[in-house]
C-alpha cells in the first residue's frame, strides 16, 4: 500500500511548522508514529483556540 505524496508532505509541512523539526527527522519517522504527532498538533491547535 502506498501512502499518497500530497498527504504525506501535508504532514511533514504540518510537523516541521510546529515542531521545528527537519525533513529527514520527520522522514525517520514510522508512519504511524508521523500520524500520531500530526493528530496531536491538530489537538493542541484546537485547544488553544478555544481556551485562547
Amino acid at each position: 500500500m502506498t501512502y499518497a505524496t500530497d498527504r504525506l508532505q501535508e504532514e511533514i509541512a504540518y510537523v516541521a511548522y510546529h515542531f521545528h523539526w527537519g525533513m529527514d527527522e520527520i522522514l525517520d519517522l514510522e508512519h504511524h508514529d508521523r500520524r500520531r504527532f500530526a493528530q496531536e498538533i491538530a489537538s493542541l491547535v484546537t485547544r488553544a483556540k478555544t481556551e485562547g
